[in-house]
């Protein structure tokens, strides 16, 4: 059903669109509008079609469980549930969690709202759909912080509280995949599965000790999981403690699907890993990014450095490299992050224009959320719509343009670079987890979480606006806190990055908990 709008409705909505109406084009307006939404209202209403929607397997699903205090001790879960996948597969006997912006049908969906209690999926994300047919064992769902968890690294914002860092549960796990991170570390599941759109997976994993793989973009589809700022910069990926479990991960999950319309025809159906993951780094080329070491802590510096020394003793070919566009990629990002936080706001959190399938009930549940509740938005989401709004009218969309039109220059950069070396690797995080802020006023909080802690994402940042695949790795501790070094490489050479991970990870001998 629908309301008639009256003349005054009919003049405010144009008026908000631009439009100007004389009291005539009101009326004339009015009858029409009433015609065309009673011809909507009966196309939706129609049970002549009926929509097909993905297929939905391994059906026998128990409902789960919000759990209890004794069942999370760090605040990891918003739902607990088991739901066994294949017999046998790349998963088999592993157990697989997700960040509460992917869809499990069955499973209530927050995006980390109170707003969207109640609201349960009846279709299955892609990862999700791949992981129980690779084996897996789907056993709950991942505290976020923010809606979507676009808005912010830090993991202390949230409606389902805050994740504790198992490390010293004083210091923040980093965001927004931070239940998932912490689910991880603390030995509560074996994979979760973020989301990062400026280094929401890898800047928990380095904060919480463990391995995150941020992909090359569009290797694992993204359909079923919710946007957090602007579509092309959005990524899932998996998080473990060790690297054969992070490489069976993504060999299970990774290739196109027909169903995430991002994926261009440069994304392999598949992409074996576990193959070469044993290879070692005898030869490989890895390149020191200078910049990348600018204002980090010095106890940081010497762990990845360490880190780097031990990979030249396994056989490694190490040289500096200078990237000077990677200090301006941060700023780039964000102007691109603006406006397209706006644009999928106004489009739906699954944006339109493109050929696949659109969940109706998840969207209308999330644009009534939209229409009347964005005051529960954190003080960082709301800021960055009213800026986005005054971008787009002060400079008419060129702000977003020139940001999008300047990637290639960004990608070709890097690529010049990984054109001289196999490997980049930085810092992940110029420091170790912060201490859990304590602001001192209410005002003082909304500025405190409107700034943020961008600085921490410099080195992460810049490979959301670029594409290429960045894996954080646990190197060291400082203060008894783990400290991750970031290997970067070339587009689809995800496999490479995990090699050299498992080369540190055996000549080390690191362990997540006692390293």
């Amino acid at each position: 059903m629908f309301v008639h709008p009256d003349a005054a409705e009919v003049r405010a909505v144009a008026a908000s669109l631009g439009i100007r109406l004389s009291t005539e084009e009101c009326e004339l307006y009015r009858g029409l509008l009433v015609a065309q939404l009673q011809a909507l209202d009966d196309f939706v209403q129609s049970r002549a079609y009926r929509e097909v929607a993905p297929p939905v397997t391994f059906e026998c699903r128990e409902p789960g469980h919000r759990p209890h205090d004794s069942e999370d001790p760090f605040n990891a879960w918003t739902w607990k549930c088991w739901i066994e996948g294949a017999d046998e597969g790349l998963l088999a006997g592993r157990t697989v969690s997700f960040k509460d912006h992917i869809s499990v049908a069955g499973i209530p969906l927050t995006f980390g709202s109170f707003a969207m209690d109640g609201f349960i999926p009846d279709f299955d994300a892609s990862v999700v759909t791949r992981v129980l047919a690779a084996g897996g064992t789907i056993t709950g769902k991942n505290v976020m912080n923010g809606f979507v968890g676009g808005f912010g690294f830090d993991g202390e914002r949230g409606d389902y509280g805050i994740p504790l860092n198992p490390h010293d549960p004083t210091r923040v796990p980093g965001g927004s995949s931070s239940g998932s991170a912490v689910a991880v570390a603390a030995g509560e599941v074996d994979i979760a599965f973020g989301g990062d759109q400026g280094g929401s997976i890898r800047m928990p994993a380095a904060w919480c000790g463990i391995l995150g793989l941020k992909p090359t973009f569009g290797l694992i589809s993204h359909f079923g999981i919710g946007f957090g700022y602007e579509h092309t910069i959005d990524f899932t990926g998996p998080m473990a403690r060790n690297v054969e479990d992070l490489a069976v991960a993504l060999e299970a999950v990774a290739g196109t699907d027909g169903l995430d319309p991002r994926q261009g025809r440069d994304v392999p159906e598949r992409l074996p890993v576990l193959g070469t993951l044993d290879r070692g780094v005898d030869g490989v080329r890895v390149g020191v990014l200078d910049e990348g070491f600018i204002d980090v802590d010095p106890d940081v510096e010497r762990c990845v450095q360490d880190a780097i020394a031990c990979l030249e003793a396994e056989g490694a070919v190490v040289s500096r490299i200078s990237i000077p566009e990677h200090i301006a990629a941060p700023r780039a990002a964000n102007a691109l992050m603006a406006e397209g936080s706006l644009a999928v706001l106004n489009s739906g959190l699954f944006g339109a224009l493109h050929k696949t399938y659109y969940p109706s009930s998840l969207i209308a549940a999330v644009n009534r959320l939209w229409a009347h509740d964005l005051d529960l938005f954190r003080p960082r989401a709301k800021f960055g719509y009213v800026l986005a709004e005054f971008s787009r009218r002060n400079f008419r969309g060129r702000v977003y343009a020139k940001a999008q039109n300047l990637r290639p220059t960004f990608i070709g950069a890097y690529d010049r670079a990984l054109h001289r070396v196999d490997v980049l690797v930085m810092p992940t995080s110029p420091t170790i987890a912060p201490v859990r802020g304590q602001p001192s006023s209410y005002l003082d909080g909304v500025r405190a979480d409107i700034v943020g802690r961008n600085s921490f994402a410099k080195n992460t940042k810049p490979f959301n606006y670029t594409g290429h695949p960045a894996l954080a790795v646990p190197c060291g501790r400082s203060d008894g806190l783990p400290v991750s070094m970031q290997l970067v490489g070339r587009s689809f050479d995800d496999g490479l990055l995990l090699q050299v991970a498992r080369a540190y990870e055996r000549a080390v001998g690191w362990t997540v908990l006692s390293q």
